[in-house]
């Protein structure tokens, strides 16, 4: 019984897919017939055509980021204690050394008194043993504790004179204050900040390129840069880092620096492009061209019609090769010159007869 059914099941299937199969048939042979009918009761099918010509086209490859800094720091207090001065103000420029404000060193200057009297006291201490061993009037002992306290004397003396020394809170870089976060008065401690400085005498522009275009770049390859608020103005950086391996979206992250102009115009923050040409040379070459509208279902087909002499058409197999946009360039298959079908495809077929829009 249950084979029985099975079998009747395995009927239905089959009865099925010959009548779906027998139905696409009849439309396809419906869908030929009304074309053959189109196209004998429009023997000339109306086109629009246009030419496979040598076009100069750039490849440059452009990749966008915003400027950093070459160099940025927060100053930061060393040491407890009250601002006395501030000796800058924010746009300020400050070369490295430069002392930038100043903490209440009163007390740091009487521990720096003291650790110096206490270290004169062990000096001349040592001195003494080192007399007296001589003539064996101390042990070897005895000496080596003078040693041990005179070297502790010395070093409270060389923290004590840091301290003072860091009263003086002074720029390690040089740069543009670009804030300045205290005012004379306030009460700081160690890692409070202070200021923050930036160098932007030089600036790094970070931006991402494929894996196609990073092989064509170079450590120190000189680069064109466009600043989108400074649409008039060339500036040029040099390659300064490629990454060694791509990050999670497989591009590669490159800075380029860019020295600023006299005026420092350039600003950390800003947005620009870095225009990549292949081998550093103006990338701008001759391809043959044709229309992407030209090709029969899609560019992936690689076929267009050919205009014949006759106004009767060809379909022709082309190799293609870049994609530039709405163009496409052809790398076999087609000759300077020679005149392709770029609307009205979809009435053609191999041979027919055409007329040209004009």
């Amino acid at each position: 019984m249950k084979r029985g059914r099975n079998i009747i099941y395995i009927l239905i299937v089959i009865a099925l897919l010959a009548g779906g199969a027998y139905t696409i048939y009849n439309n396809q042979k419906k869908t030929n017939e009304e074309t053959a009918i189109i196209a004998s009761s429009n023997p000339e099918i109306p086109v629009n055509i246009a030419s496979a010509e040598y076009e100069h086209i750039s490849t440059d490859y452009s990749s966008n980021g915003t400027l950093a800094p070459l160099q940025q720091m927060q100053l930061s207090s060393e040491i407890s204690g009250k601002i006395t001065r501030v000796l800058v103000k924010e746009g300020d420029f400050v070369r490295a050394g430069q002392t930038v404000a100043t903490i209440k060193k009163d007390a740091l200057e009487v521990d720096y008194s003291s650790a110096d009297a206490n270290y004169q006291n062990a000096l001349a201490d040592n001195q003494r043993y080192e007399n007296a061993y001589k003539t064996g009037g101390v042990t070897k002992q005895q000496l080596d504790q003078s040693r041990l306290q005179l070297k502790n004397a010395q070093n409270q003396l060389k923290q004590s004179n840091i301290r003072v020394g860091d009263s003086n809170v002074k720029t390690l870089i040089s740069g543009f204050i670009n804030s300045k976060m205290v005012e004379p008065g306030a009460v700081v401690s160690p890692g409070t900040p202070l200021f923050d400085i930036v160098n932007v005498s030089k600036l790094k522009l970070k931006v991402s390129v494929d894996e196609a275009e990073v092989a064509n770049l170079k450590i120190g390859q000189r680069v064109p840069i466009k600043i989108s608020v400074y649409p008039d103005k060339e500036f040029y950086g040099n390659i300064s880092f490629i990454a060694p391996m791509a990050d999670t979206s497989l591009n590669f992250p490159i800075e380029i620096t860019v020295e600023n102009n006299p005026n420092n115009d350039l600003k950390a923050g800003m947005y620009g492009s870095a225009i990549f040409s292949s081998e550093g040379k103006s990338s701008e070459h001759s391809y043959l061209i044709v229309p992407k509208e030209a090709f029969v279902d899609g560019v992936s087909s690689g076929q267009v019609f050919v205009v014949n002499e006759d106004n009767t058409v060809t379909l022709t197999k082309v190799v293609t090769g870049k994609i530039f946009g709405d163009k496409i360039q052809i790398l076999n298959g087609l000759k300077p010159g020679t005149k392709v079908v770029t609307s009205g495809i979809i009435n053609l077929i191999d041979g027919a007869k055409i007329s040209i829009i004009k």
